[in-house]
């Protein structure tokens, strides 16, 4: 082969990997929100959305806002719930500290908003009653990641007493409000459909108006989660006059949400999350969690950062549980705090599975 024939050949060798290394370089995306607001830094190709937190020096969490024992607003402006506890001891473990009152900005979303905002980075996280699904999770969805289950759950129906209504068959030809953009209106439907149902859906676009047009009595029922009208329940001028149908009509597995393009901030959500129910299974508590750093069961002293590097392989500090179960306290006291005591739900599927509920942590080590 002739000289000149090799110097075309290498020319052509080198412009093809010009090309293809210009149509495999990353494009540089606006994450700012749509409406002109501010969005919260959303991770980029230089780092995880770890670092942009504590570069901002808050955690942007999205919650529901309306649920006494899940997520609600107090008098006072403060927040309380299963799920505001949940973003707390997020900020702990990433903050390092365990007084986060005010390392965490709260977001209202409601049902058509929550993915919205997640996606666009204006939150950082979701913990709001969201319910695990497969289209929600898959790439070909929603593109979320779903940290582990908080709360089980399943779907119900609220009527009041004077309705006379006893079962689903009852509702044939009534209304029932509901939220619009839920898995509480499709299983609605599907549910329905079943049974051969004929009734008028009322919807609405998020749960304080759902709940006032049933107060008011423009639906004779209400549907949703079954701990959500537990704790609208308790709302209602008169809470005895309302009941829940002994029917439960789809699994609700619920729990904090994150977007699927951050593994490393996944990761630190899912275990901060799974450390709450390893720290009640080990039997540490808010008051004795700094007790258990003298413990001498290796299984502890590397759950609580005493030895080993769990949480640097995570981007935390080792000891980030001692932090997230100083804030909160381990899960069963998070669960009797907001839930047990405040609306009287017995724990049932989130027992721990020693107890024969579904809560189970994979190991630490």
């Amino acid at each position: 082969m002739s000289i000149g024939k090799w110097k075309s050949l290498l020319f052509a060798a080198t412009l093809s990997v010009a090309t293809l290394t210009a149509c495999t370089t990353p494009e540089t995306t606006d994450d700012a929100a749509a409406d002109g607001d501010e969005a919260a830094p959303t991770a980029t190709a230089e780092g995880s959305l770890l670092s942009a937190i504590r570069d901002r020096g808050t955690l942007v969490c999205g919650v529901e806002g309306s649920i006494p024992g899940f997520s609600f607003v107090e008098s006072d402006g403060s927040y309380s719930g299963l799920d505001v506890d949940v973003c707390r001891a997020v900020a702990a473990a990433v903050f390092e500290t365990s007084e986060v009152d005010d390392l965490i900005e709260y977001r209202n979303l409601d049902s058509t908003e929550r993915f919205t905002a997640l996606a666009g980075g204006e939150v950082d996280m979701l913990s709001r009653n969201t319910t695990w699904t497969s289209s929600r999770d898959a790439a070909g969805g929603n593109g979320m990641e779903f940290a582990p289950t908080t709360f089980y759950d399943g779907q119900g129906m609220m009527v009041t007493t004077a309705s006379g209504i006893q079962t689903l068959e009852d509702l044939e030809g009534r209304s029932v409000c509901v939220e619009t953009g839920t898995t509480t209106e499709l299983n609605l439907a599907d549910r329905m459909r079943e049974l051969g149902v004929n009734y008028n859906e009322v919807k609405f676009q998020d749960s304080d108006a759902t709940y006032a047009a049933y107060a008011e009595g423009r639906c004779e029922a209400v549907t949703s989660d079954r701990s959500q009208l537990a704790a609208r329940r308790t709302t209602l001028p008169s809470p005895d006059e309302h009941a829940l149908l002994d029917v439960t009509m789809s699994k609700e597995p619920l729990g904090p949400v994150t977007m699927n393009n951050d593994s490393e901030w996944f990761d630190v959500v899912k275990w901060v999350t799974y450390g709450l129910v390893q720290a009640e299974e080990f039997g540490i508590t808010q008051d004795s969690v700094q007790e258990a750093l003298q413990s001498e069961n290796p299984e502890i002293r590397r759950f609580l950062g005493v030895e080993g590097d769990l949480g640097s392989q995570l981007g935390l500090s080792n000891e980030f549980m001692v932090y997230a179960v100083e804030a909160v306290g381990n899960y069963g006291e998070v669960y009797e705090r907001n839930i047990g005591g405040q609306l009287g739900i017995d724990r049932g599927l989130n027992m721990l599975w020693t107890d024969g509920g579904l809560m189970y942590s994979p190991p630490f080590r």
